[in-house]
């Protein structure tokens, strides 16, 4: 089967990717970090209220999460912040010592770049956790726009995050295809016009991200030809409440 003929010059198009779950495996290491800094104030963090969790801003999920600390005394947004900052603290300790570079992730890029993509970053993680990432990755010279969680002021499933990305890059939302490991993030790339891309990476399954236009397991299945593809396919609007 031939490639897809290239969009218009007039016509640029771009891959935005998340970093969480996409660029990185950080599942384990978020995980972790969610455990220690509840232990650290005698709390149980389960699982499953680490993966009702995925794709939100830290303080999003503790506000929602650990509003309430011992006989009713509500956090204040100062208490939230620090437990924020600590918790993203040891997420950084934690890669730093074992950086979980997702296989195929920088090749995807440059393939991406080659092929005439504008290449961004949207994520909701702090702006120190994506910085980290594109350092050790090594693809900040190949990136158009970096949107982190200091960038908004709404998390996903709002598309905030990637309607900045897109309008940073100078492509039109209809022209992106969004690479993203999570449901509410597929749901934001779709309330802001885009197309979707879903990686079924650690914690996740093909049948989860079934809104995507495409999913795969590993972003080695992927080439700039599964982009045009996707780009000539009719954008599925969102459909959500």
């Amino acid at each position: 089967m031939s490639a897809p003929a290239p969009a218009p010059a007039h016509e640029p198009q771009a891959a935005i990717f998340d970093m969480d779950g996409v660029l990185i495996d950080s599942y384990r290491a978020h995980f972790e970090s969610w455990r220690r800094a509840a232990a650290e104030r005698g709390r149980v963090y389960t699982e499953e209220q680490f993966a009702a969790g995925f794709g939100r801003t830290s303080r999003e999920v503790i506000a929602e999460q650990w509003q309430w600390e011992g006989q009713g005394e509500r956090l204040s947004d100062d208490e939230i912040a620090r437990i924020d900052e600590r918790k993203e603290w040891l997420f950084r300790e934690i890669i730093g010592a074992d950086f979980p570079a997702m296989a195929g992730a920088v090749e995807l890029i440059e393939s991406l770049v080659r092929a005439g993509f504008r290449v961004a970053v949207g994520s909701s993680g702090p702006r120190e956790n994506v910085q980290l990432a594109i350092e050790r990755l090594g693809i900040g010279k190949l990136l158009s726009a970096v949107v982190t969680g200091h960038d908004v002021k709404r998390g996903k499933p709002d598309p905030q995050v990637f309607l900045i990305a897109a309008e940073r890059c100078g492509v039109a939302p209809g022209r992106c295809v969004v690479i993203e490991d999570a449901p509410v993030g597929i749901e934001a790339a779709r309330r802001g016009g885009m197309h979707v891309i879903g990686l079924a990476s650690t914690g996740r399954t093909v049948e989860q991200l079934r809104a995507a236009d495409l999913v795969v397991t590993s972003l080695q299945e992927l080439s700039p030809h599964n982009f045009w593809q996707v780009l000539q396919t009719a954008a599925r609007p969102y459909s959500g409440s």
